[in-house]
């Protein structure tokens, strides 16, 4: 075979690279929001098993999902760089650009940070607030100030169709959250849940900008991601207590592998896949999966009564993420999409 027949390391990492199409963005979002919803679940067995705190899971959650990500990482750029000599002498792979660096490394940073703070200010409010308010709040609030900013920096519209949806998805969240379960408005949760979803939308709007070689590497930006969380969430961890002092030790250990695995590495990998070829306004209504998949595995799992407020929320919230995964994947739509 020909020199000239070899694929260079520009092709390769090229086809790697290719976007995924909106059906599969969407797939990605669905399963990544139905294991964020199996956290809670694992998480409320952690605080049964054990006196570890909130924010030591959340470090844990972290610095687990980065102990699985990174060997893989490690692995693709192994692969990468054999790939990129095996084409060097066909002038492929020239390094990036300083402005491209910068503006990745930014990308990297505030999706880092928002991040931290959406995970941070969610168990503040919860703790201020309780936890139905705290989720209404926060997830409630969140496809609002997405939609606003990505209409704002992204130029995306809802249309009537999609301003029907995001409303029934908000009507859904607050039956589903609020229906069975009590909550106290406090201004300081309010305060703190309305922060997380700030953290929420950030994250989201920068996973969807396009970057000057197209959406950023989702591998690469949840690993980066939990660096940045795990930093952050270390100092109040040890504040807490980072170790538990009682309970099931193995189980614990059992149940923590789990958090970091599959709701965390495994979700978050999706989430920004899925993100980047989404709408805004469509990944936060998506990811109202959680709180469904949350209020199933609570029925099923765990012996708590299924109520009218549950079927109703659930249904509401499902109609809202079938209509928009169908406006997303709607020929007319796949058109316009190609041609951007």
């Amino acid at each position: 075979m020909s020199h000239s027949s070899q694929p260079s390391a520009a092709a390769v990492s090229a086809r790697a690279a290719a976007p995924l199409s909106a059906g599969r963005g969407l797939l990605c979002l669905v399963v990544a929001g139905i294991a964020w919803g199996t956290a809670g679940a694992a998480a409320s067995l952690v605080f049964r098993a054990s006196d570890l705190g909130p924010l030591s899971l959340s470090f844990w959650r972290c610095a687990g999902a980065l102990l699985l990500l990174l060997p893989v990482l490690a692995l693709r750029a192994r692969r990468s760089r054999a790939v990129a000599g095996s084409a060097a002498l066909g002038g492929a792979g020239a390094p990036a650009a300083a402005g491209s660096r910068r503006r990745r490394t930014v990308r990297m940073l505030g999706t880092g940070i928002g991040l931290t703070v959406f995970q941070g200010g969610y168990f503040a409010a919860v703790e201020a607030t309780g936890l139905a308010v705290a989720t209404v709040v926060t997830l409630g609030a969140g496809p609002l100030l997405i939609a606003l900013g990505a209409r704002l920096t992204l130029g995306e519209r809802l249309g009537a169709g999609g301003v029907f949806a995001v409303g029934g998805a908000l009507c859904g969240l607050t039956v589903l959250v609020l229906g069975g379960e009590g909550g106290t408005v406090r201004p300081a949760g309010i305060a703190s849940a309305l922060l997380s979803a700030t953290g929420y939308a950030v994250t989201t709007l920068l996973a969807r900008r396009p970057g000057p070689r197209g959406g950023a590497d989702p591998l690469v930006t949840t690993v980066w991601s939990f660096v940045i969380g795990a930093v952050a969430m270390l100092p109040p961890a040890l504040a807490e207590g980072l170790l538990p002092g009682s309970g099931d030790t193995v189980r614990v250990v059992l149940l923590l592998a789990y958090v970091a695995a599959v709701p965390t590495a495994l979700a978050y990998v999706l989430y920004f896949a899925g993100a980047a070829r989404v709408r805004a306004a469509t990944v936060s209504v998506v990811m109202l999966l959680e709180p469904v998949s949350a209020a199933v595995i609570a029925v099923t799992l765990l012996g708590e009564r299924l109520t009218p407020a549950t079927v109703l929320g659930t249904a509401l919230l499902l109609t809202a993420v079938t209509g928009l995964a169908w406006a997303e994947t709607a020929p007319g739509r796949r058109t316009r999409a190609a041609r951007r």
